[in-house]
């Protein structure tokens, strides 16, 4: 048997090291928008249950655009902490299981093609293309008070 003695000053730096790396990893969690629903009708149930608009990136592999706004513009501190609380987030590629189905149901003509779903699937607003930050903001604050206006 292997006896592990810890000093005090031992707990205390292994309480700081757990500390501090929840604190990293609650942080990470704001740093890029978190795509939490992985297929349609699981964004579908969650938007239900929390009655929240549905953000889809629907997006291709082969995408050089899809690819940027995955490597820049979702990694945006604002525009990731505005899409976490508001939306339901769900990134589809759209050329993979019954994704092509929905594509065709939307109307897609191009990627990346960003969309806003009530919870009911009835499309609010959508764009094309590759976008920055601060236009992903205003695209979904417009969306959001499309979604909220009775």
């Amino acid at each position: 048997m292997i006896k592990v003695y810890l000093t005090r000053t031992g707990i205390i730096t292994l309480l700081l090291l757990i500390i501090i790396s929840i604190n990293a990893n609650s942080q990470t969690n704001d740093c890029q928008i978190n795509f939490t629903a992985t297929t349609w009708a699981e964004a579908l149930k969650q938007a239900s249950a929390q009655n929240k608009p549905i953000f889809v990136d629907a997006y291709a592999t082969w995408c050089g655009p899809c690819k940027m706004l995955k490597a820049t513009t979702f990694k945006n501190p604002k525009a990731a902490a505005f899409y976490n609380k508001n939306f339901i987030n769900t990134a589809l590629n759209m050329e993979s299981a019954k994704n092509p189905y929905l594509a065709q149901e939307w109307g897609m003509r191009a990627y990346p093609t960003l969309i806003v779903f009530n919870p009911k699937g009835q499309i609010i607003l959508n764009t094309v293309g590759f976008i920055t930050a601060s236009d992903l903001l205003r695209f979904g604050e417009e969306a959001l008070r499309r979604y909220q206006a009775p």
